[in-house]
């Protein structure tokens, strides 16, 4: 029997060469209805000296490859040109469209993987963003993660200045306000874009000369610093990209900071804090819980430790007895281990996974599209014929995908079945930047949590409280909106910001 130190070995050493595949048993359309969706992931790299950024940008986004899985695109800085591609796709398909790599070999990259809402696949749409002079060169490039609060009122503000917009997105907003105060340098552009616009934003960028990062007043989506050398840095959501370009992580931009490079002091790196007064510490806790990669740290806190923790809190907050532990792949793994570890209770990876199934199954039915899941993620079932199995899952959304793997479980014998939520009940969407469905559509909104133990057929059914949450987390300094209704800023417009 495998001890829980090899199962966690094994269980992050397989993200070094395959995607991170957060819940596995989701089927595509469940992935679109049934789950939080993170809307991107950035990634920006800077060094006086040429760089193979074909290459690096590459294994960047592939390391943020779970964040958005449906477009890629690229920003290259190369003897003062600025060239651009972007395509729907999956990263690793997206750059072997590139028929000639040596156009994305410079000195400074930035990338954008995206998750596309429904109804918004539009190639306009895709990052990075740019803007052109009218001699139709780019002079300025950007890709962002979040969501601005207050969009529509800029958007209309500026056209009736007589801006021309081409997408739908509010990161356009972002890219049009710095293009419009260029005349104040690239500092007083990014300052002044900053105090105009609410919500969450990271956002890295280019101009012809120079590389930029900042991120808003309350550091709600991350972003992190890396070095490869000491005058080559590299930006990222999350510190796995920095590893996958082998650089060394520095420190996690701060809310409320820019940092930028200066063409005068080529490999120095700049950083000024906009407005000190407004800067709050409130990362989204749903990043430790879901989003982030398990091999990351965020704010110098490593992902998995928490998640193994969650699941450690909650046999604190709700014991049972039971034979074994299953954590639902990829994302419910580490809290499984985690209750295994408090409770002395065996964990078991039953749910087995086929890595080589992909999405290229076309299926007209959902009981087809259900079976091309049971080909992906099946489990062992002389491993839980009889017995009590106590199932870890990250979080419950609608509740229509644990309400299947329930019965997936009961079809194959199990004896009983306590189901642990480690994130607590989701009852609010988010309004800053991930996709949630609407609270008429969240389970936990509409249900009490007896109400939703006898929906799903469970024999127990516990969320992780949201007081043992800032306990793991070691402070309230989070923001924590989809579960209290409480968010750090306004809510704003909502979502659908352009028609």
């Amino acid at each position: 029997m495998k001890s829980l130190d090899v199962h966690k070995s094994e269980y992050l050493k397989q993200f070094e060469t395959q995607t991170y595949g957060r819940n596995l048993f989701r089927t595509k359309e469940e992935e679109r209805l049934d789950a939080p969706n993170e809307e991107c992931g950035i990634f920006g790299m800077y060094s006086d000296n040429d760089l193979d950024t074909f290459s690096l940008s590459q294994f960047g986004l592939f390391a943020l490859q779970h964040r958005g899985q449906e477009a890629c695109g690229i920003s290259v800085l190369k003897d003062g040109k600025i060239t651009n591609m972007k395509d729907e796709g999956l990263v690793l398909d997206v750059y072997k469209e590139i028929p000639d790599p040596e156009t994305f070999m410079g000195n400074s990259a930035i990338g954008h993987t995206r998750y596309t809402t429904a109804g918004d696949k539009k190639k306009y749409n895709f990052q990075p963003f740019f803007a052109k002079n009218e001699y139709d060169q780019i002079i300025l490039s950007i890709a962002h993660n979040g969501n601005l609060t207050n969009a529509k009122e800029l958007k209309a503000q500026l056209e009736a200045e007589g801006v021309v917009f081409r997408a739908t997105s509010d990161s356009e907003v972002i890219l049009r306000l710095i293009q419009k105060n260029l005349d104040l340098g690239l500092r007083g552009a990014i300052k002044a874009t900053m105090e105009k616009i609410e919500g969450a934003y990271s956002v890295v960028g280019m101009t012809r000369n120079k590389f930029f990062a900042f991120r808003d007043f309350n550091g709600i989506r991350p972003l992190v610093l890396g070095a490869i050398n000491e005058n080559s840095y590299v930006v990222a959501s999350e510190s796995v990209a920095l590893d996958a370009v082998g650089a060394q992580y520095v420190r996690d931009i701060l809310p409320g900071e820019i940092i930028y490079t200066n063409e005068n002091e080529p490999g120095k790196l700049h950083s000024i804090m906009v407005d000190e007064s407004k800067a709050k510490q409130r990362i989204c806790s749903f990043e430790y819980i879901y989003f982030a990669r398990p091999d990351s740290s965020l704010e110098n806190i490593n992902v998995y430790e928490i998640r193994e923790k969650s699941g450690e809190k909650i046999w604190e907050q709700a014991p049972v007895e039971a034979d074994l532990v299953i954590g639902v792949p990829d994302s419910g793994v580490p809290a499984a281990i985690g209750f295994a570890k408090a409770s002395g209770i065996p964990f078991r990876p039953v749910l087995i996974k086929n890595r080589y199934i992909g999405r290229s199954f076309i299926v007209p039915t959902q009981e087809m599209r259900e079976r091309v899941v049971n080909l992906k993620l099946n489990p062992i079932i002389s491993e839980i014929k009889d017995k009590r199995v106590v199932i870890i899952d990250d979080s419950i959304v609608r509740g229509t995908t644990s309400k299947r793997l329930v019965k997936i479980l009961k079809d194959a014998g199990v004896k009983e079945i306590h189901f642990r939520s480690v994130s607590p009940p989701i009852i609010a969407p988010c309004y800053l930047g991930i996709d949630t469905p609407s609270k008429d559509d969240l389970i936990s909104a509409n249900m009490t949590t007896e109400e939703l133990r006898n929906y799903l057929g469970v024999d127990s059914l516990e969320f992780l409280s949201i007081d043992n949450l800032k306990t793991i987390l070691g402070s309230a300094n989070h923001c924590f909106g989809c579960f209290t209704e409480e968010y750090p800023v306004g809510k704003g417009e909502e979502l659908e910001l352009f028609n």
